[in-house]
């Protein structure tokens, strides 16, 4: 491990830090230009950010260390995530704990968290939505893990810093039929998974449709201030891991120089913020599934996933002979 090895690292948190709420800004940029609205500016969610940062925080009546600890807990193993994963270099020095099932864990880690902090609360609107999210979660975090594994049955290892190496290294697995049908699977989950149409509107309040907004109704002030920048971090971790998934193309290698770590920044923000204009321009088109249809959608990404890990079998094992 060299001196960029440690600054390649430091570059992927702080651009993941300061990024996030552009990112969030750009999409709703993006859906008002589609929509003929004005729109509030990329850094609109910033000013949110400092306005709630300012205001009272209030703690609900009769609730216990979970509520208060949940955004900590959702920040923190998003930052997590976004320390490990190969971001902007491979080589960083956490690069060796990117392993697939640690960094799944940390998302579900996450959810739990503030899905208990919903329930915490003892109101209606929370445990209904901590019971929407988890079962969410349950249908999506077994696609991530089958999705990615199917991968890393090609490159070998389970860690995601090598499965990035191995398509550096081999780019024609991304047409292949297990790199499509894992991208298209993976795709479906990570809408789920960030909450955004047409499993969730981050749009909405209404009680009949909401599952992240339900278990954030009580907070406020710095508490709900972390939440969203922790929710907003998570979606620009899972866009960017999916982007070097597949085209890794301009990531640094083991031992990055600082033009090396500096050409992975930029080429990292260029590909979130195109997959991010691409989302938030579909969502305008896309209407929100009823909830009950929503596990026929994540059932179905499962299958694809499932079908990816089939076909990486029958490819690795034909493949020799």
């Amino acid at each position: 491990m060299n001196v960029m090895s440690y600054a390649a690292g430091a570059a992927q948190i702080g651009t993941v830090t300061i990024g996030a709420p552009l990112v969030i800004g750009l999409m709703r940029q993006v859906r008002a230009r589609w929509e003929g609205r004005a729109g509030g500016g990329m850094l609109q969610p910033w000013r949110d950010l400092r306005k709630q940062l300012g205001k009272q925080q209030i703690t609900p009546q009769g609730t216990t260390l979970v509520f208060t600890s949940a955004p900590a807990v959702l920040a923190g193993t998003t930052l997590l995530i976004a320390a490990i994963v190969p971001l902007v270099a491979t080589g960083s020095p956490l690069d060796s704990s990117a392993d697939l099932f640690a960094v799944v864990g940390l998302l579900f880690l996450g959810t739990v968290a503030l899905t208990l902090a919903g329930i915490d609360t003892g109101t209606s609107f929370g445990g209904m939505g901590a019971s929407r999210e988890i079962t969410i979660a349950a249908l999506v975090e077994p696609t991530i893990l089958l999705a990615v594994f199917a991968l890393s049955i090609q490159a070998g290892s389970s860690n995601l810093g090598a499965l990035v190496t191995n398509t550096l290294a081999n780019p024609g697995l991304v047409a292949s039929l297990t790199g499509v049908l894992a991208f298209v699977a993976l795709v479906i989950v990570i809408i789920a998974e960030t909450g955004r149409l047409p499993v969730d509107n981050p749009a909405t309040h209404l009680e009949l449709t909401m599952v992240h907004e339900a278990m954030v109704l009580e907070y406020a002030g710095p508490r709900l201030a972390l939440v969203e920048w922790a929710s907003a971090m998570r979606l620009t971790v899972v866009l960017a891991l999916l982007a070097n998934l597949f085209l890794p193309w301009g990531i640094a290698g083991g031992q990055p120089s600082a033009a090396a770590v500096i050409v992975g920044v930029a080429a990292v923000t260029v590909k979130v913020g195109v997959l991010a204009v691409l989302l938030a321009s579909a969502e305008v088109f896309i209407a929100k599934l009823r909830l009950f249809r929503v596990p026929e959608l994540l059932a179905g990404s499962f299958l694809l996933a499932l079908l990816a890990v089939t076909a990486a079998n029958f490819f690795t094992v034909a493949g020799p002979q």
